[in-house]
């Protein structure tokens, strides 16, 4: 007996899965700041093993693709014996790929600030740790915002891959939807609709904020 889906029965399932993506994406976000953080740090930092160390993680998670990496972790530890669902898996491929990209993205906050503010900073006699809380990362996390911002969107569309692992967020429940329903071309319609609820305030904001820190600098 096949089941008779109305639009709203479509719009509520696609609702549940945006509930999903959105909590993929501020775990991947939050947990993938701290760690981008930490990355960042050992990037800045004057020992040349820790810098080597940093970039190499970040050219590893931005050199492969995001599938692949979730392909490894979600099959790969399985294959060592550890079990691990596709909300786990997911999780910490989406963190690990945008800490990667935010400490890039701070990096280069960092290193866009004058020389002059370091040179006058080492006039006081401030040590490397006192220039970096003091005077360089405040005003490198002004900068920081409008892209930081930005790439929330990339890490909100980038949680669509979770699909091919069987995770059920948006893309997932919508393709289930789409073959239940026999009407993919509604089904995918409201899809891209939900991500553009989603990514566009976003894009926006950002914007005004770039706007913003033009005006004011």
């Amino acid at each position: 007996m096949l089941v008779q889906f109305t639009i709203w029965d479509i719009v509520r399932n696609l609702l549940e899965g945006g509930k999903w993506t959105l909590a993929l994406s501020l775990i991947a976000f939050l947990l993938g700041g701290t760690v981008g953080l930490l990355v960042l740090f050992a990037r800045l930092a004057r020992n040349r093993l820790l810098q080597a160390l940093a970039k190499g993680y970040i050219e590893v998670f931005q050199g492969t693709p995001l599938l692949m990496q979730l392909f490894i972790i979600f099959f790969g530890l399985s294959l060592l014996g550890l079990d691990v669902s596709p909300w786990l898996a997911a999780a910490a491929g989406l963190t690990l790929f945008t800490s990667a990209y935010l400490a890039e993205i701070w990096r280069g906050c960092v290193e866009s600030l004058p020389k002059g503010q370091w040179e006058a900073s080492a006039s006081l006699a401030m040590s490397y740790t006192q220039q970096m809380r003091h005077v360089i990362l405040p005003q490198a996390l002004r900068i920081a915002i409008a892209p930081t911002v930005g790439f929330s969107v990339q890490v909100i569309k980038g949680t669509a891959v979770a699909s091919i692992i069987g995770f059920a967020e948006l893309t997932k429940t919508g393709s289930m939807l789409a073959n239940a329903t026999f009407q993919p071309l509604l089904v995918f319609a409201l899809v891209a609709v939900g991500y553009f609820a989603l990514c566009y305030p976003l894009s926006l904001y950002a914007k005004r904020l770039e706007r913003k820190f033009h005006v004011a600098r």
